[in-house]
């Protein structure tokens, strides 16, 4: 390859490996945020019917889960005005998601932006053809194949790593949009439950 062409294959496997460590690295933070929360958020009903206020904090704080922190946020605004408890609840909840969606916006644009290296080492490998068949009457054949061969190879694997990286984010937004529903759900129950007489009575 050239130097061009060697320089735009090499950034395109960088891109590869950033994208790896990426999603791998999200992919544990997505899974270790999911909890069943349905059950957890019973538990600490539980907890907070029994009157139990620092038992259910020091289990959402063992938790160590976005849904858990949004909880044991509710729980320390309980005494507030429904308004002013949702508020807080929906705000730390937008934070949690926000610190879960974090980087995916750089496989994104990984994958938006993989193709166009690979076509702008493809522009390279075709200009070099071109000049190579201007220069001289009688051009080498090998010449002329490697000039080929850096076209096509760019092109390839800008368009694989895109393929594979879409799908890598693709698998990690449905994950991050479930992760949202169930601590969205679980915010408006926790809310429910203190803002209601029962609620504000045991919690207090």
């Amino acid at each position: 390859m050239t130097m061009t062409g060697s320089a735009v294959f090499w950034i395109l496997l960088a891109m590869a490996a950033a994208a790896v460590v990426t999603y791998f690295g999200r992919l544990f933070d997505l899974r270790r945020a999911q909890i069943d929360y349905q059950d957890f958020l019973k538990g600490v009903i539980n907890i907070l019917d029994a009157g139990n206020v620092n038992e259910a904090l020091a289990v959402c704080e063992d938790a160590a889960a976005p849904l858990a922190n949004v909880i044991a946020t509710a729980i320390r605004s309980r005494k507030m005005p429904e308004s002013v408890l949702r508020d807080a609840v929906n705000s730390h909840g937008r934070v949690e998601a926000a610190r879960l969606d974090r980087r995916l916006a750089a496989l994104a644009i990984i994958g938006q932006t993989a193709p166009l290296i690979g076509l702008f080492g493809t522009v390279v490998g075709f200009i070099r053809t071109v000049k190579l068949v201007d220069s001289s009457e009688l051009v080498v054949r090998a010449e002329l194949l490697e000039a080929s061969m850096e076209s096509l190879v760019c092109t390839a694997l800008g368009l694989a790593v895109a393929i594979v990286v879409s799908i890598m984010y693709c698998s990690l937004r449905v994950r991050l949009e479930r992760t949202v529903i169930e601590l969205e759900a679980a915010a408006s129950q926790i809310v429910g439950y203190l803002s209601g007489r029962g609620g504000k009575e045991s919690a207090a």
